[in-house]
Order: C-alpha cells, then structure tokens, then sequence
C-alpha cells in the first residue's frame, strides 16, 4: 500500500460528498473498485509518471447552453483544468495542450492566466518547458462536427504525440452518439467532438484520466452499467433517441467527484503530498480568484442558468471551504 494510501482516502471521501445529490456516490464506488485504491492517488501517479517535459493533451469546457450559442460555457471544468495544468507544469514541466471549441478559447485563456499560466503558441509553449522559465500552455480548437472530429483525431495525436491525456468535465457522446445534458436535453450542436480525440488515443495505448461528475462525461463509460441504474436520465429509454445521457467514452483511470473541479482539486493535493511541493495545492485563495474570473469572462453556472460565482448550483462559499479542506488534509504531512 502507498504511503500516501490514507491521505488519499481522506481526499476521495472529501469530493464525494454527494452535495448535489447526483448520484456520484455508486459511480465512485464502481471506479474505486476497477483502480483498487483512492482515485485521486491513482490519477496524481498517472500524471507524475509523466517524463519530465513531457506532453500532456487537456481538455474540459462545456458549451452549457448549446441551443441558445456556442459562446455560453459553464465554470465547472475550466478552473479545475488550469490548476491540474499548473500542476503539471510545476511537478513535470509539462508542455499542456489545452483543446477546447474556438467559441470557448477567450474565457479558458482568462482562467488559465488567473491560475498563473500564460497561454502561448505551441513553440513557445515548448521552449519554456524545455528551459523550465515560465508555465505555459497551449490552446487548440477541435472541429464540431462528428466527420470532422473523427478525421481530426489520428492527425492531432500524429502531430503532438501526448505522453497522457487528461479531461475533465467534458461531455461524451451516449450510444446512440447524441450529446446530453443533466437534464436529458440535446446540447450536441456547436460541441467540439474531442470525445472522439479520446477515444482513438485510448486505442493506441496512450495513458488516460478523465474526472466527472455526472455521468455524461468522457471516461464515464468506464462505469457505464452504473450510470444507468444510478444517474437521472441515464437508463436506456430516458432520452428522446431511446438511450440514456450517459457517455459511452472511457477512460484508464475516472476520478468522479460531486463536482469536477473537487476532483481536480484532490488530484494536485495528491500529487503535491507526492512531491512533498506545496505549490501544487489547488488553495483556497486561488478557488476564490478562479471563481472571480470566470463569472467576469461570461461562465455560467450551469445548475441554475446563471452567471454567477457558485458552481453546478452549490455556493462558491462551499467550493472555497472545500479546497481548504482538501489542503488541510496534506497540510501536516508537507509542513
């Protein structure tokens, strides 16, 4: 057992607490179980075992109400992306790829600045991870229709050779290939197919970890006969095309959560109580700053349809104390 092994439960138990009342509990169960161990520990010695200056694809950013534009993303996943892009960067000095809709670049570049890390070309990216000077990263749009997606996936991985891929709160596409939301709702259009990205890198033996909370994200395939007897809207004939809204998308590794960014939150605490480097806590200050700048960059939560700082429709006061729980959980072992 992994000397971390206690800590890591404490930091699993900690993200999910079914708040919400989703149903993540069965689904981390059924996770726990297929890694043998906490999750979050499993996810930080996927990442760690990155080489150093390695490549790292990310991607996360849902367009929330698709219907309405494909400018309307949601806050949770793109706070929680830029702190495990941090994080990598300072544990690894990754080179992080970040893909996204184009629609969705202006307000994850804002996140990623207010989490320190400057967003450059792909040149530069990679020059600074090569001489370790600056955190950076690199944002690319993928194509949103389900042709293009399919013949985009071979060609991205050809060209950026990712050493892991990383997601989180990305919708996956159900059996019928429908993109759904929590409510059941067709949210497809606009919506970058990066599913499809995963799914080919699964198949050529590239490392995957994907963190969700509901159901219909990339990785939830990896639980899928427990998303349909444990998610609203997720049993076979819950949906129009006579499907569920879970995601038929896998993953090596789910790191479910009662929100996302929690997952992402326990992830960097595992991994800086495996570094023994305290930069790489996702703080309480920095989840308070995050929260700022994405309501000021048009990020909406998603739960109640408002631009607003509290996320999946629980109180960013809760999402603060959070992160101050999950660092005082490692605080005494790095002290």
């Amino acid at each position: 057992m992994s000397d971390f092994a206690k800590y890591d439960d404490r930091l699993d138990r900690l993200v999910n607490l079914d708040l919400g009342n989703r149903g993540i509990e069965p689904l981390y169960e059924a996770s726990r179980q297929l890694a043998g161990g906490a999750l979050c520990g499993a996810a930080a010695d996927m990442l760690l075992a990155l080489p150093e200056g390695g490549t790292a694809i990310v991607t996360t950013g849902s367009v929330s109400r698709a219907w309405l534009s494909p400018e309307l993303g949601e806050n949770d996943g793109p706070s929680g992306a830029a702190a495990l892009i941090r994080a990598l960067w300072l544990a690894r000095r990754a080179s992080c790829i970040l893909v996204i809709e184009e629609t969705l670049k202006s307000p994850m570049a804002a996140t990623l600045q207010a989490c320190g890390v400057a967003v450059t070309d792909l040149e530069t990216t990679r020059k600074a991870s090569a001489d370790g000077t600056m955190a950076c990263a690199t944002l690319v749009a993928y194509p949103v229709t389900d042709a293009e997606g399919q013949a985009a996936a071979n060609d991205m991985l050809a060209e950026f050779k990712p050493d892991v891929m990383v997601s989180t709160e990305r919708v996956g596409r159900n059996e019928n290939g429908i993109y759904y939301n929590m409510r059941g709702r067709d949210y497809g259009m606009g919506r970058a197919r990066i599913d499809m990205l995963f799914d080919t890198a699964m198949a050529q033996g590239i490392p995957t970890l994907a963190v969700g909370d509901g159901g219909n994200e990339i990785g939830m395939g990896l639980v899928a006969e427990v998303v349909k007897t444990s998610v609203p809207y997720a049993a076979p004939g819950n949906c129009d095309c006579g499907g569920g809204i879970g995601a038929v998308s896998s993953a090596d590794i789910l790191m479910t959560a009662a929100v996302s960014n929690w997952g992402c939150t326990a992830i960097c605490a595992a991994m800086a109580l495996r570094t023994g480097d305290k930069r790489l806590i996702h703080t309480p200050a920095m989840e308070a700053r995050l929260l700022e700048v994405m309501t000021a960059n048009g990020l909406i939560n998603s739960a109640d349809g408002l631009i607003d700082p509290h996320v999946d429709g629980i109180k960013d006061t809760t999402h603060i104390a959070l992160a101050e729980m999950a660092e005082a959980i490692t605080r005494k072992v790095l002290s």
